[in-house]
């Protein structure tokens, strides 16, 4: 945590709006990214982007500093996202149109056409595209939500562990899990390929 970002925080438990609106510019990129990765949806995503600030600034004051604020940011994003599946039973569906967020910039999920390739191998490829999709859709929410944060979002498995309040064997377990599941699921898809 930066020295401005400390001094934005110490503002907005104060009530400086302004400060606030500082801190959510600093972190708003990243916190919208892990939503559109958890929910394929862009407009979801917006959504639950306002309720996690409007959230944050509600509990701004609760914030101890005893982990990054990023981190304290991501806790509140995924449990709103978790809280709202619990409740309507989101099923995630990932649009091929929407790209993959990332810190670098977007990646777009259906590349252009590979001419090297065979339009055989190009059909098989976005065929191993959507039984992945599919694949990750049938984890269990706390297997997916670990590996999307892992595996999408490159986070550590430190960092993933405060985000969730688990233990850090408690991630790898769900990690190993979550991967032998995909194995498992596409080991069909690669025997017969």
């Amino acid at each position: 945590m930066t020295l401005n970002e400390k001094i934005l925080i110490e503002k907005s438990q104060n009530g400086d709006t302004r400060a606030f609106e500082q801190l959510i510019k600093m972190h708003e990129q990243k916190i919208y990214n892990l939503l559109l990765n958890m929910t394929g949806n862009k407009t979801v995503s917006e959504d639950f982007l306002q309720e996690t600030f409007l959230n944050a600034w509600q509990k701004i004051k609760s914030f101890r500093g005893n982990s990054e604020f990023s981190t304290w940011l991501y806790r509140i994003a995924v449990n709103i996202v978790l809280m709202k599946r619990r409740k309507r039973k989101v099923i995630r569906t990932v649009s091929m149109d929407v790209p993959i967020i990332t810190e670098k910039g977007e990646i777009k999920r259906d590349f252009a056409d590979d001419w090297s390739k065979s339009p055989t191998a190009n059909l098989e490829n976005t065929e191993l595209k959507n039984k992945l999709n599919k694949a990750i859709e049938l984890l269990p929410e706390k297997y997916k939500t670990v590996l999307i944060l892992r595996d999408v979002e490159n986070m550590s498995n430190e960092e993933v562990q405060k985000i969730l309040k688990i233990s850090l064997p408690s991630v790898k377990s769900r990690l190993h899990r979550a991967r032998l599941f995909l194995r498992e699921k596409l080991s069909g898809y690669f025997r017969g390929h």
